[in-house]
């Protein structure tokens, strides 16, 4: 077995919007800035990118798989920092919105993740899954913690 052949991280929320709301939190730019990132590049097709500046400091980089419109987004996970335990490609990320009455469950399920990282990706999962549920019924989910001040962010 290899570092990577564990089981996924799953997280998961229930969030009282619809599943079209929420697929529209993880494509449309605009939107995923409510909740998470400070810039976005979205181009949410087969192949399209997928890059978010998520903390000033910190780049996602991902290639979206396979869309299914208000059911499931898959695409590649990796973050760009040169030397970072998980470059971009190196893992899958599998979202899928599941409509139940008032309520919708965002599954996420991050596939492929070095032992050394699960525990990082957990927790960041579900910090930004809290945030995208105040975002999805249209609170401020308030400055993220996790960004670097702009001023700082200049220097770097």
């Amino acid at each position: 077995m290899t570092s990577t052949d564990s089981e996924p991280v799953v997280r998961q929320s229930r969030i009282r919007a619809p599943a079209e709301t929420l697929f529209t939190f993880f494509t449309d730019p605009e939107k995923m800035l409510l909740w998470m990132g400070v810039e976005a590049q979205l181009d949410p097709r087969p192949g399209g990118l997928c890059r978010v500046n998520v903390t000033g400091r910190d780049i996602l980089r991902a290639e979206y798989t396979e869309i299914v419109p208000n059911e499931k987004i898959v695409f590649s996970w990796g973050w760009e920092a040169p030397g970072h335990p998980l470059p971009p490609g190196s893992s899958t990320v599998e979202i899928t919105f599941t409509q139940q009455g008032e309520l919708t469950i965002v599954r996420v399920a991050h596939h492929g993740l070095p032992r050394a990282e699960q525990l990082n990706q957990a927790y960041g999962w579900q910090h930004y899954l809290g945030r995208l549920g105040m975002a999805a019924i249209g609170r401020d989910s308030g400055p993220d913690p996790w960004v670097v001040p702009e001023e700082q962010r200049k220097s770097l």
